[in-house]
């Protein structure tokens, strides 16, 4: 009797175990499908609720990756479906859009509205110098008075109509070549010679070939901003040095000037439109406070970078790096290394 309940004791453990892994077994097989199933299902449900968020995003990236940052503004979402989260997000991303649209619109508007006003007085003094040159009684000086009044009329045109194409294009050069920085110093410290023993202001350069690509006039205008800011902002039998070279990849361009001392708080307000270090410089200067902003705006549309430094003896070094570019080999070697006084 002791041995059957025994045998009967054990069989029933013995089922018990059987049941117990047939349970567990069952149970984590069934736990796998359903998690398996939900997190497909989860998938799916993220998948369509995320694919608007991945479409406000990829509509975002290609308004920013734009050549022209206006151009792109002409794209909306345009979300459809029902009114929740994600299409308020949309709406107010294409509401945003649309403002900085018509900004854009209005901004050239007011570029071609300039350009007219721009052009209108060079237009009329080239007219009245044209005039007064063909006179009868003109006298050879009056008529070679004339011609150089003329040339200046005319780079002063080109000028303008490279700065407008540049506020035209949001700050993009759509036709480079190459220049020679180096050529460029020279060409401007020989332009501004007379303004410099003027002013009793020694002009040194340093220059070795530091090839860029871009539009010279413009480069020209940056060379010549960053001369004409170390003579006008200087002291008595002060000095102003440009060097420029190739160095890590890079055109760079270096103008430093002796003067009064500048805060280094000061600096980045010296590159915002019409900003002045002080009230004597507001007083004094010959510029209209834009060299420095027309200066870091050329740089940046050439895809370089300025930065400036006051000295500690007083003054000023600004650098300018452009892109490094091969010469174009149908031209004439560029000028070699030198060093020169103006």
């Amino acid at each position: 009797m002791a041995d059957t309940d025994r045998w009967i004791r054990d069989q029933r453990e013995e089922l018990h175990d059987a049941a117990v892994t047939s349970l567990v077994t069952q149970g984590s097989i069934a736990l796998l499908v359903v998690g398996g199933a939900a997190a497909g299902f989860g998938w799916l449900i993220a998948g369509q609720v995320l694919s608007p968020l991945h479409r406000v995003t990829e509509t975002a990236r290609r308004i920013a990756g734009s050549p022209a940052a206006d151009r792109g503004l002409h794209e909306r979402i345009a979300l459809r479906g029902p009114r929740d989260e994600v299409k308020e997000l949309a709406d107010t991303f294409d509401t945003m859009v649309e403002r900085l649209d018509r900004s854009f619109d209005g901004q050239r508007r007011f570029v071609a509205n300039a350009s007219h006003e721009l052009r209108t007085p060079l237009t009329l003094g080239r007219a009245l110098v044209e005039v007064a040159m063909h006179r009868e009684s003109a006298s050879p000086d009056v008529r070679q008075l004339g011609e150089t009044l003329l040339q200046i009329n005319a780079r002063h045109e080109r000028l303008i109509t490279g700065l407008l194409l540049l506020a035209r294009s949001e700050n993009e050069i759509t036709t480079r070549a190459p220049v020679d920085l180096a050529d460029v110093v020279a060409h401007v410290t020989a332009q501004t010679a007379l303004e410099a023993d003027g002013s009793g202001i020694t002009v040194e350069t340093d220059t070795a070939e530091a090839m860029t690509a871009g539009d010279a006039l413009l480069l020209e205008r940056v060379v010549q901003n960053l001369l004409e800011n170390g003579l006008r902002h200087n002291t008595g039998s002060g000095w102003v040095s440009l060097s420029c070279r190739t160095e890590g990849g890079r055109a760079v361009l270096e103008v430093a000037n002796s003067g009064p001392a500048v805060p280094p708080y000061e600096i980045p307000a010296l590159f915002e439109p019409f900003r002045r270090l002080d009230g004597d410089r507001l007083v004094t200067a010959k510029g209209a406070g834009l060299g420095l902003s027309i200066v870091q705006s050329i740089v940046r549309a050439h895809n370089g970078t300025v930065t400036a430094a006051p000295r500690r003896e007083g003054g000023l070094t600004v650098t300018v790096a452009l892109p490094s570019a091969d010469p174009d080999p149908e031209t004439e070697p560029r000028h070699a290394p030198h060093a020169a006084r103006a």
